[in-house]
Order: C-alpha cells, then structure tokens, then sequence
C-alpha cells in the first residue's frame, strides 16, 4: 500500500477525528449564510446542503426524481416538425419559430426539478460556530458552536436516508420540518437563469404533520405526483439525540415506492454509529478506486473536492448528474435553467471524468437513464423528425420529454451522436462485450441509422444536414442556421459514423461496418481558415468569444483531430486554441476553463493546462467548490459575474486534471503526457485506460516506475516514460518493443506488470 492509499485509510479510520483532517477536507470557522455556499452531502437519490439561516442551521433537502413534468405549454403543436423549421429558415420567416419553440422555455415554469424541503433547528443560544468540517474520506460533516454542542451528519452512502446527531445538548432539540415557498405573491417571471417564483408552480401548500417524535410533510405536485418528507428522532442520553429523515416520491401510474416514515422507521432499530460504519464503508471502496498527488494543492484539492461530488451525486441505479443534481435551490426559486438535463453539454462534461478516475459503475446511471428512456426518445424522433431511428432532445425532463428552448440545441439533429460517445467510452474502458452488443452497438446503431435518414448528398457529393447549427454561436437567431455543415455538427456525425462501422467490426457484423464506413467517406473535411485554424463553419471563421468550443469537438472530446497525427494536425490543434485564446475569454463560463485545459492537454500543452485549471478553481467556483459560471474574482476573466450554479464546470475540471496524467484515446498508452516541466513531484494510481488497462504511476523528476493491471487481458501499446526499462515483476503480459520509444503489450486477464526506470 502506497503513501496515497495509506492517506486515504488512515482518514477512514479516524474519519470523525478533526485532528487527522485530510488537507482536501472542507473546513471553514462559520456556516455558509446561502444554500450555494453549503456543505454538499449525498447518494445520488438524496441530497443536502447544511447552511445557516439567520439564527437556524439549516438542512436543505432533495430529491433527484423531484419534477414537475407536466408539457411545456405550447410547444407540442402542429408545426412541430424539423422539416416545418427547415421551410422557416429558408423562407427567412423565423420568428414564429422562435415564438413557438423557443419561448415557452423562458416563458414558462414547468416542466422543472423542484425542490423538497429543508430541516431547521434553532441554535441562537448555542453561541457562535466555532467549526464547519466536511471529511471527504466518508462524507462525514460536524458543526461546532461555541457551548460545546457538536452535530454530525451525513446522508447514509447506499440508502434514501439521512442521518443527524447532537451531542452535548444542554436541552431538546426539536427540528423544524418546512416546505418550499410553493404559495405566495410571484414577483420573478420569466427568468429561466435566476429562477422564476416555485409560487407559479400553482401547487396547494402541502401539509406537515407532527405526531411525538415524527413530522411528515405531505406534498402534491402536478397530475397526481407527490413526495413526502419524514424526519424521526430519539434521545440518546440525557445530552445526546439522533435523528434521521428520509423523501419518497410516487408517480401515478408508477411502482409504490416506501413511504418515508417508514422508511425512518424501519432505520429506527439501528443507530447512528452503526450506520456511519456502513456509509464509510462504501466511501472508502470509492475512493480506493483511484488517486492522484501534484504538486499543485490548489488542483490536488480541487480534484478531490470534484471526485467527492460526483461520489455524492451519481449511482447507477440513480437518475443522472442534472445542472445541480441533488443540490436543487434553496432561495424559493425554480433551480437555474429549470435544473434539468441539459444535453447539448452539460451532462456529457458531468461524466467526462468518470472513466479514467476509474468510476465505471457511478458512469451507468448515465447510460441507464438514457436506456430507461429511449422509448419517449424514438416517439420524440418519430413526431419531431419524421424519421427511424434515435435522436434525444438536446433539453430533456426526468422523463426524456422535450422541453424546448433555442431550438438549434434543443431539438439539435446531434444530441444522439454526442450521447453516443458516452456509450463509445463505457464499452472501451471497460471491455464488456455484453454491454457493447446489448446497449453501445445499439445505440450507435440507431444514432446512425437516423443521420443517415434526414442528410442529403450536396452538389458535390457530400452528405449534409439540410440546416447546422453550432451552440450557441448567433444564440437562437435566423443566422444560428447554416446552410453547410458546421464542425461541430460534421464532428458528430464522423464520429457516429466511424464509431458504428468499429463496433460492427467488433461483433463481426461485416456488412453493416461496410455499410458504415460508405456513409461516413461522403462527409466533407472539417472547414479551416488559411491558418489551419477550425471554424464555426464554412461561412464563418471562429470570429468571437464564446463560451461553447463546439467549433473544436473534432480534437476534444471525440479525438477525430489527434495530435499524435502528425504535423497537419499538430499545426490544425495549436493553431485552433491559440486563436480561441487571443480573441479571449469575454464570454467564458466556468467551464469554458475547464474544457479549454482538456484541449490543452491534449496539445500535450501541461503550463497551459495547469494554468487555466487554476484560473477555474481560483475564481469560477463557491467557497464550497461549487461552478457558479460567472467570474466571482471580477477581474476580468469572463464579463459573466452572475452565479448560476451548475456542476458540469466541476467534472470538466476533474477529467482536465486527468487528461494531464494519462491518456488513452489515440491507441496507446501515454503516461503524463502533459504535465508542467516544473512537476517534479507528480503521482497516481488506478486510473483507467482504454482497454480496462489500470495504471499507476510515480515521478520523482523523472518517472520512476508504471504499474499495469490487464482487468480483462488483451492488447495495448504504452508510449515509455524513461529511455530504458526493466520489468521488475511480470504476471501474465508478455512485453515486445517494437521500437521508437514503445511497448506492445499482450496480457491475459488480471495480469500485473511493475515497470521501473532504468536510468541508462
């Protein structure tokens, strides 16, 4: 056991002691005194934030399956059609498209995530709060305050439950069970970025019911929906109390899911301790999934700051990360951008990092919303397109529905082929050929088969999409639409395509890679400038700041453009970011930085992706590591200074870091191929390479040695760290160099290979 995995046990074991704090801990003097400053605890189901509201701590709560579903209102009508859109652009009518499909999503409240509720305790006569401490090792946070009383809390790591614990309390302590500001004057409309009132929900106020030591609030929601909250709560001793709470919700039409009394019930016959055992338990297997050590503390922390988030907020049986996930507001506010599923970016960056930190399993929940849903995706294709196949809305529900907005990315031709890189990835870093015949070739499979439908073949020769678009370059004017294929959308469909025709390949069905392959040599080059620079489009340069570079999809996320290519793409990659670069980060967001030090990463560029890691962690984020988008420094890194919270910048920023350390994307092996030459210092272990090859590696001014663990056995290529090597172990690979700086690698599965420097 290294020095890294020695760190993470010891904190485990000493999880509630603050004097054996881990330096990547939260750990502030006050309670936040807003619900985006919080403490962030949960499971993937629930989630809490712990603040405090004038003289009362304050348990946010939530719930990921919270929604108000009903249709967004106007927006299903007759005109509903792409080829309806289509004949507007080219008659250059577009407003009534706008007015039908753009602006009911500002328009209108709903369809939303909503909020559950919140705990409160008084605490005015425990004086100040001498202590905040959230220890990440087993999402553990106490409370001090300057009597001597001490909470501890958590939300329980693999049950809808959360625990809470006061110990030396000089009287009771009564909770106080409130709900959302569902009733009430509305005084913000219209405001999809700061939220509008949850009062034009329409919702009766629910009912909350005391009964001894039990509340249950009660709440209806649109349809027949409804949820509960329940929280319970004992005395221990004469200056001890336990308590836990729990939310269920129920569908109409859907499975009964446990009541949350009884769902606290049932938690009554164990205790806080025990349970705190359990939830460590689970904590400490996810984090001895992988590790990193840099010398940078401002990246380290942050890393494990955002690993700790993404355990809190994705399970595979669990809805997928959403804009907040289990974080919805607590302000009496509708979450920004009505906190859902986002995906013309926002989800896919919340799983960029999931494969190589080695979360595979966190990165099903993903994909198994996307399978649960893909029914309503093939009606949505079938109504919208007119055509076979499967296309998502690039703005979705719970459900899948679509929701409108700027139509270019909300009902955006590509969403699937986006989607479909996530599935390209499980299959890829796992190896599991169940997965890849029965969910990824599928999919891939009907992402192509539906571009295949609704593209044509221009004068010359190549496929097209009669109208591109790019997000979010001219917003949702008439000038969004190009006539030719944007990059970004030709990028997509590449991908989609060559992907299918590998997967066919895969499952030796012949025919349909042939098949593949055809469609995919009738795409178009991507359009460059003069300057071997990528453009928005073949009409228009990348000519503004932005803060999507969907104009650069080619070379990150999807590796079309590698710089390991060779010279053009080499000159096509540096070219692209410098010129993103010099125009300047006016209309950035949090995760523009981050994305762009993925890009640079791949530029094998490690100063310049540490130093836009650093401008991310630095001023785009709250003290409690939450992405607020906008530049909270104020010194000039972006002119957005609002603070939306959104989660997508956090992740982006964790696979950023990773990217640094390792990749895998261009048929081999590369071990910190872009890290500062000033990174003398650097470390990992387990992170996770195409193949379901598993990694460990350690610098001390020059790499020392690289692990390789085959999870599935196989075949890989490693680019070698040091000039000369020798295989200190060797359990089942059998190593060949074939030359100019490589190794290739056979391994059966579980085969461990410990490759040290040779220092000749």
């Amino acid at each position: 056991m290294n020095k890294l995995m020695m760190s993470l046990a010891l904190c485990v074991a000493t999880m509630t002691s603050y004097s054996q704090s881990s330096p990547h801990d939260m750990q502030f003097d006050k309670l936040a005194p807003r619900w985006d400053e919080a403490v962030p605890l949960g499971n993937g189901v629930l989630g809490a934030l712990i603040w405090q509201k004038g003289d009362h701590l304050r348990f946010s709560l939530d719930r990921a399956d919270l929604w108000d579903l009903r249709p967004m209102k106007g927006l299903h009508r007759k005109e509903f059609s792409y080829q309806w859109v289509i004949g507007q652009v080219n008659k250059k009518d577009y407003t009534p498209v706008q007015q039908y499909f753009d602006a009911p999503y500002d328009r209108e409240p709903a369809p939303s995530k909503i909020p559950g509720g919140a705990l409160e305790f008084d605490t005015k006569s425990w004086g100040a709060v001498q202590s905040v401490h959230l220890t990440l090792s087993n999402a553990l946070c106490e409370v001090r305050w300057a009597n001597g009383t001490r909470l501890k809390t958590f939300v329980a790591a693999d049950k809808p439950l959360g625990w809470f614990r006061f110990e030396n309390v000089n009287a009771d302590v009564v909770p106080q069970l409130l709900a959302p500001q569902y009733q009430g004057a509305v005084t913000n409309s219209g405001d999809p970025v700061g939220g509008d009132d949850l009062s034009r929900l329409g919702y009766q106020q629910g009912s909350i019911v005391k009964t001894g030591n039990s509340i249950t609030y009660h709440q209806a929601g649109w349809n027949g929906f409804t949820y509960d909250i329940n929280v319970r709560w004992k005395k221990i001793n004469a200056t001890t109390i336990e308590g836990v709470w729990s939310i269920s919700s129920q569908y109409p039409g859907q499975p009964v899911n446990v009541k949350a009394d009884k769902v606290t019930a049932a938690a009554g016959t164990s205790d806080f301790n025990r349970q705190l055992t359990t939830h460590s338990s689970w904590w400490q297997r996810f984090w001895s999934k992988s590790a990193i050590h840099v010398p940078d503390t401002l990246l380290e922390k942050q890393w494990y700051l955002e690993q700790y988030k993404f355990g809190a907020a994705a399970r595979k049986d669990a809805p997928p990360i959403s804009l907040q996930a289990v974080w919805t507001a607590d302000n009496g506010r509708i979450a920004p951008w009505k906190g859902d599923y986002h995906h013309d970016l926002n989800t896919q960056l919340s799983y960029w990092p999931s494969y190589s930190a080695n979360h595979l399993e966190e990165a099903m929940g993903y994909l198994n919303h996307l399978e649960k849903n893909k029914a309503n995706y093939q009606r949505y294709t079938k109504t919208y397109f007119g055509a076979a196949g499967i296309a998502v809305p690039g703005v979705t529900t719970l459900d899948g529905t679509e929701m409108g907005g700027w139509i270019q990315y909300s009902l955006s031709p590509t969403v699937s082929s986006w989607l479909a890189q996530h599935y390209y990835l499980q299959w890829r870093y796992s190896m599991d050929q169940q997965f890849l015949k029965e969910k990824a070739y599928p999919w891939l499979k009907g992402a192509a088969t539906f571009l295949e439908s609704i593209t044509i073949k221009n004068a010359d020769g190549h496929r097209q999409l009669k109208i591109s678009s790019s997000p979010e370059i001219n917003d949702n004017s008439l000038e969004a639409w190009f006539p030719q294929n944007t990059n970004y959308d030709l990028a997509l469909m590449k991908f989609t395509f060559s992907k299918a025709a590998e997967l066919a390949t895969e499952l030796k069905l012949t025919s349909e890679a042939a098949h593949w392959n055809k469609i995919l040599a009738e795409f178009d080059d991507f359009a460059l400038t003069a300057n071997q620079e990528l453009m928005f489009a073949p009409t228009m340069a990348y000519n503004q700041s932005h803060r999507h570079f969907s104009h650069m999809m080619a070379i990150h996320p999807l590796g079309l453009i590698r710089w390991e290519d060779g010279a053009q793409a080499q000159a096509i990659i540096k070219n692209s970011i410098h010129l993103t670069d010099s125009i300047g980060p006016d209309y950035w967001c949090g995760y523009s930085y981050s994305w762009m030090a993925n890009l640079k990463a791949r530029a094998k560029d490690g100063e310049g992706a540490a130093k836009d890691l650093q401008i991310f962690a630095r001023a785009f984020c709250s003290i409690n590591s939450f992405h607020l988008n906008g530049d909270q420094t104020k010194t000039g890194l972006s002119k957005f200074q609002y603070r939306p919270f959104t989660l997508e910048g956090n992740f982006a920023f964790a696979a950023g870091l990773q990217e640094m350390l390792l990749q895998s994307y261009a048929g081999f092996i590369a071990i910190m191929p872009a890290i500062p030459a000033s990174w003398s210092d650097v470390s990992f272990e387990n992170l996770r390479a195409e193949g379901a090859f598993l990694l460990s590696a350690k610098k001390d001014g020059q790499v020392t040695e690289v692990k390789i663990v085959a999870e599935k056995g196989g075949h890989t290529r490693l680019k070698l760290p040091f000039k000369t090597y020798f295989a200190a172990s060797n359990k089942g690979f059998e190593i060949k160099n074939i030359g100019d700086g490589f190794l290739e690698l056979t391994a059966k599965p579980g085969a461990v290979l410990l490759l040290k420097n040779g220092y000749e």
